[in-house]
């Protein structure tokens, strides 16, 4: 795809030469962090040029199964342009695979027919980049925990009743005796609006325990992060 192609070498040379030559000229610092540097340069390059491989390949099979789809059309899409900007950004200062599959998947439903307006795409990338695996993790299954129970094999004891922390932990093993971690996620999903309840610890019954606690915001925040292609 020729909008996604990457600069050519030579350009990327030059650059990460004059950058280079710029750092080791500070006196004092100027050869150890220009020697840092020439150590972080390259792998950041490798991540920017993955991803944009990896995009470009999806929107092509996004082009196979979309009717009227047509990846060349994007150059003329301003929101799909400054999302797949910001989204670039985000990719190259992240490694977690988690993130990294939620920016890829925002960047094809940006370029979908019917794709969020234009805040909208902004705020949910703003949460991919501002949120952890975990809270991403921990959304996923509070938007519908039986269904997320199911597809991933969990036995469930037979409870009756209990909370929808005991749910959680029940779930995630790593999430045991860890309740000051998941509270902190909890509440840094409420206050951006994507979970309906600031608090998990509240005894109820067990379908109680099994309800949906995300919003609707959250709902097609989840959407957005979601792949259009199916794997």
């Amino acid at each position: 795809m020729a909008d996604l192609e990457r600069p050519e070498l030579e350009k990327r040379d030059i650059v990460h030469t004059l950058v280079k030559a710029g750092i080791a000229s500070v006196p004092g610092i100027g050869g150890a962090v220009a020697e840092l540097f020439s150590m972080i340069a390259p792998p950041l390059e490798r991540r920017r040029n993955q991803w944009l491989d990896d995009i470009a390949e999806r929107l092509k099979s996004l082009e196979e199964v979309v009717d009227g789809f047509r990846v060349k059309d994007l150059s003329q899409n301003e929101t799909f342009i400054t999302t797949m900007m910001h989204a670039t950004q985000a990719a190259i200062r992240n490694h977690q695979q988690e993130k990294l599959e939620a920016l890829r998947n925002a960047v094809l439903n940006a370029a979908m027919p019917g794709a969020p307006e234009d805040d909208r795409q902004l705020i949910f990338l703003n949460f991919i980049n501002e949120l952890t695996p975990w809270h991403l993790r921990v959304l996923h299954f509070f938007d519908d925990p039986r269904t997320w129970g199911s597809q991933h094999n969990i036995s469930y004891p037979n409870w009756q009743g209990g909370s929808p922390a005991i749910l959680l932990a029940s779930t995630f093993e790593e999430l045991r005796g860890r309740r000051d971690f998941y509270d902190q996620v909890v509440r840094d999903l409420y206050y951006r609006g994507l979970m309906s309840i600031d608090s998990l610890h509240i005894t109820m019954t067990v379908p109680g325990m099994f309800d949906s606690r995300t919003t609707e915001m959250a709902k097609g925040f989840l959407a957005f992060i979601s792949s259009p292609i199916s794997e």
